[in-house]
């Protein structure tokens, strides 16, 4: 055995015997006792910066020096393969722990499991054994020897859900937030359900959830004349190398398709089984190849192939609901009559609202610097009521005010959605230069001129005026803010910015405020049938004649208003007229729900209440015009439940079309709990397509959020606010991507393959870049490292038979090394070729990214799909194919291989007499499109 590598003495564990001969080191009373030798054996302090789990392959050795502790007290360091599965491992130490003291001590092996401390520095259970200790990647290789507790199938679950949304459950466990505790019971208790409505599917049914066929829009009755109507397919026979072609009717149904495949296969074989099928009519990818002219590849597939992939989902299932199901409670016991109002109803209360402005710390500002805080109630974007300001504080250290703020605001009158903006600003009587790089307040930083003083502003926070419960938030809090920056907007207030305080709370400004009590009683908002029953009191005391209608005359200035633009502003005038003749936009502009929306006033709670009872008998809208009601500046609850409502009328593929931004919708949300939450959850767990990409985009914004923290002062004053507020989503869009695994348990292991074979390729990408820095490596030495690592075991099997992120329909079977390169631009994006399983002639391609922002790319290529879509609707074909593009983590994603693809710049070189001038040749991309479609 290898002498000892480390001190024991900062491992807090019950050691009571190790030898410090051939078998080990002896500790006494639990302290080490080190020799001379033991000490001069210790290797030096690992200082080189080339990541120990992604090195394998460039110096040749695949083993790696493990420090293991186990709970008798002995240590044992052993070399293992770095690519083992920590099953495998555990196997070797325990044939290895049998020549060590007290190994009938331990008991079985099964009772077990490794703990190490992982690279967030957190104590890891590593209960699903089946991962390789190279893709674990422990801070440092100690492994811990632990007794494993009861539970370990939903701990091997919660286990594999940690790591595929990058944060530990143990992390949203320690969290101390009641609204996290409640969002994640409901959505465990629904999921458990949707899995429990699974088991009863038939194969069928759940075949056509899994893997819903790709329909496509418009017509194609001027390439069917063309082509009279025939298409000629080339069907492949599973497991069988023998090929057969048919020419078909487009008409053809999937049913006549496959009769006509078997006959043709029963004429040189035996039969074989029947093959049931559905009828779906031009299939997304038979349109493709008609338009492309290619003859499209199709395989016939048993249904008992079928069958066994999906009992084997069912029995994935079954196994996870029969070891746990949250059961719901047992009926308590009867209680005694308790009194009716148990709460105040904050209509009750007219008071004028205020709150209590206690101090700040850590405000980062110069000392000399008077300090000032200005504090606004906002619904959305607009401003319920004048703001407030503080007067201003000189001291240095702890700015005290201990005063009260008080709104131009009832109570009674405040929205559901009210939130409280606060922005703290420096007041200067004038400019000072800039006498050193730590002066906080450069000239560079925008200032606000205000009656002759200068303010700059330094931070900001938000907060809702309601907790998620309805319930007037009350007592004190302590609000850490964001800092500032030079593009915000003069108004220093932020509405839009996120109602989550600043994680990094060491150097953040703190403000402690305190919200008073109106009642003895919790204060909540009203009951949505109480909100009718005021609209309907209010109805019935007006004139129902002329309630929300007017004349003729001014139907004209109201059509007027209608039809312009969505984004022009409105005037109070117009406001005030489209608010009286609601009705009438009710009945014949039902498409104007938004500009009626920004009409309201929502610092009144009747307006409010009528607005309500109006949306009940609203016209559905079109998904598309829903859409605009999941802006930031629609914010009522109702309103937004409204517009998911209307948006369940979408199909799979609509639905897809918009993912992206729907996501994005949610960051705005100020609940977990919400109706755009639950619904994007629903589709997709309805749909097993709109669930793979729910989960890459939610986690690709996950993933930037975990590691925005470490470097995110320097990088936001270097790219603006637009990564400002990602640790402010990263919860959210955990739980989300929890409530999505739990309810979606055979999904999970497709998706650890995709995660895992991501890293892998990570790390050859590192590999490659940080040869080119260090050593200058020659391009063939890096290329033959990179064949290395993607020959070894561990990387074949991760990287083989995965569901393409880009395209979850799309097989990648197997690395074809040979083909497979690295890219010469700045972040050596890498070249993986895979090859086709049926066509061994073909491969299919996909670039790896990592250095380099792909959301822009995503954005763009998703408004070219959507132009298409609506020019398909209008029967215009103009031939575009987009190609795959998707961010799958910070700054870094993968890209489609377009075959026989051309560059911009070589377009416009061939097309130039001379190479410095070619960018400027408007016409050659029109020209190289007319030559390329002369038929």
């Amino acid at each position: 055995m290898a002498s000892v590598s480390g001190s024991l003495s900062d491992l807090a564990l019950p050691l009571s015997l190790l030898r410090n001969d051939d078998s080990g080191l002896l500790i006494e009373g639990g302290f080490p006792c080190f020799g001379s030798s033991a000490l001069s054996a210790m290797p030096p302090a690992k200082t080189d910066q080339l990541d120990l789990w992604a090195e394998p392959g460039l110096d040749g050795d695949d083993q790696v020096m493990v420090d293991f502790l186990l709970p008798t007290g002995i240590y044992i360091q052993m070399e293992v393969p770095r690519e083992s599965t920590i099953q495998h491992i555990k196997l070797l130490l325990w044939k290895e722990a049998q020549t060590y003291p007290h190994f009938s001590m331990l008991g079985e092996m099964e009772g077990h499991m490794f703990e190490c401390v992982n690279q967030a520095a957190v104590h890891e259970e590593l209960e699903d054994e089946t991962r390789r200790l190279c893709d674990v990647r422990p801070f440092l290789p100690v492994l811990k020897l632990i007794t494993r507790n009861c539970g370990r199938a939903e701990r091997i679950l919660d286990s594999k859900i940690g790591v595929l949304i990058g944060k530990g459950l143990h992390e949203l466990d320690a969290l101390q937030d009641q609204e996290v505790k409640d969002f994640r019971s409901k959505m465990k208790r629904i999921s458990e359900e949707k899995m429990q409505h699974m088991q009863i599917l038939t194969w069928g049914e759940w075949l056509k959830s899994c893997y819903s066929p790709q329909l496509e829009m418009g017509s194609l009755d001027n390439s069917i004349d063309k082509h009279e109507g025939i298409i000629k397919i080339t069907m492949h026979y599973n497991q069988s190398p023998d090929t057969a072609s048919l020419k078909v009717s487009l008409q053809c149904t999937v049913t006549e398709l496959m009769d006509q495949a078997l006959k043709k296969w029963q004429t040189t074989h035996s039969p074989e089984d029947d093959i049931g099928s559905r009828s779906n009519y031009l299939l997304r990818y038979i349109r493709a190849c008609f338009l492309a002219t290619e003859s499209p590849h199709l395989t016939v597939v048993p249904c008992e192939s079928v069958k066994e992939m999906f009992e084997k989902e069912v029995s994935a299932i079954g196994a996870v609901l029969a070891r746990k199901t949250s059961n719901p409670p047992l009926p308590l016991p009867p209680k005694q009559r308790q009194p009716m109002h148990l709460h105040t109803s904050v209509w009750k209360v007219h008071s004028q609202f205020r709150i209590n402005l206690v101090k700040a710390n850590k405000v980062n500002a110069e000392d000399t610097a008077k300090i000032q805080l200005r504090a606004g109630l906002f619904h959305g974007t607009e401003l319920l009521c004048k703001t407030a300001v503080s007067t201003e504080s000189s001291s240095r250290s702890e700015h005290m005010w201990n005063t009260a703020l008080e709104f131009d605001i009832a109570v009674c009158d405040l929205p559901r959605m009210a939130r409280l903006c606060f922005a703290i600003y420096a007041v200067m009587d004038k400019v000072k230069k800039q006498r050193s790089t730590k002066n906080t307040h450069s000239s560079k930083f925008q200032t606000i001129r205000k009656a002759g003083k200068v303010h700059y502003p330094i931070a900001w926070v938000n907060t809702m005026v309601f907790d998620y419960r309805g319930q007037l938030k009350t007592g004190d809090i302590i609000l850490h803010c964001w800092p500032s920056f030079p593009d915000e907007l003069e108004e220093m207030l932020n509405p839009i910015g996120t109602i989550q305080t600043n994680p990094y709370t060491e150097n953040a400004t703190e403000l402690h405020i305190s919200f008073p009590e109106y009642s003895t009683q919790p204060v909540v908002f009203p009951a949505f049938d109480k909100i009718l029953e005021k609209a309907a009191e209010i109805a019935g005391a007006s004139d129902p004649m002329t309630l929300g209608r007017g004349g003729k005359k001014f139907h004209i200035e109201l059509k007027e208003i209608m039809e312009r633009d969505p984004l022009s502003q409105l005037c109070e005038n117009e406001k005030d007229l489209i608010w009286t003749l609601r009705y009438d936009c009710r009945e014949n502009f039902p498409q104007s729900l938004p500009k009626l929306l920004l009409s309201v006033k929502w610092s009144k709670h009747e307006d409010m209440a009528q607005l309500q009872a109006l949306l009940q008998i609203w016209p559905k809208l079109s998904p598309r015009d829903a859409l605009e009601l999941l802006d930031f500046n629609y914010p009522d609850q109702y309103v937004r439940q409204f517009a998911v409502k209307c948006l369940k009328d979408m199909s799979d593929d609509e639905l897809l079309q918009y993912l992206l931004q729907l996501v994005q919708v949610l960051r705005y949300e100020p609940y977990y709990d919400c109706a755009l939450s639950r619904f994007l959850l629903e589709r997709a767990q309805r749909s097993r397509n709109i669930g793979h990409f729910l989960f890459w985009h939610l986690r690709q914004v996950k993933c930037r959020s975990s590691k925005c923290g470490r470097w995110h002062a320097k990088y936001h004053l270097l790219n603006g606010m637009s990564e400002m507020y990602m640790p402010a989503v990263s919860v959210h869009f955990a739980l989300i991507l929890e409530a999505y695994c739990r309810g979606c348990i055979p999904h999970i292991e497709i998706l650890k393959k995709q995660v895992e074979a991501l890293k892998k390729l990570k790390a050859v990408n590192e590999l490659i870049k940080l040869g080119t820095i260090k050593t200058k490596t020659k391009q063939a030495h890096l290329k033959e490292a990179m064949v290395s690592c993607l020959r070894q075991t561990g990387f074949i099997e991760t990287l083989s038979d995965l569901l393409s992120p880009l395209n979850p329909n799309v097989l990648l079977a197997g690395v074809n090394v040979e083909k497979c390169k690295y890219m010469d631009s700045k972040m050596k994006p890498l070249w993986i070729v895979y090859n086709n399983k049926l066509l061994e002639s073909e491969t299919v391609g996909i670039i790896f990214k990592n250095g380099d922002d792909l959301r822009q790319d995503m954005l763009t290529l998703q408004i070219l799909r959507l132009m298409d879509l609506l020019w398909k609707e209008a029967n215009l074909d103009l031939r575009i194919v987009p190609y795959g593009c998707l961010a799958t983590g910070d700054r870094s994603g993968l890209i489609e291989v377009v075959s026989s693809a051309d560059t911009i710049a070589n377009i416009q070189k061939t097309s130039s007499n001379m190479a410095a001038t070619a960018a400027f040749n408007k016409d050659a991309l029109l020209n190289w499109l007319k030559d390329k479609n002369s038929g």
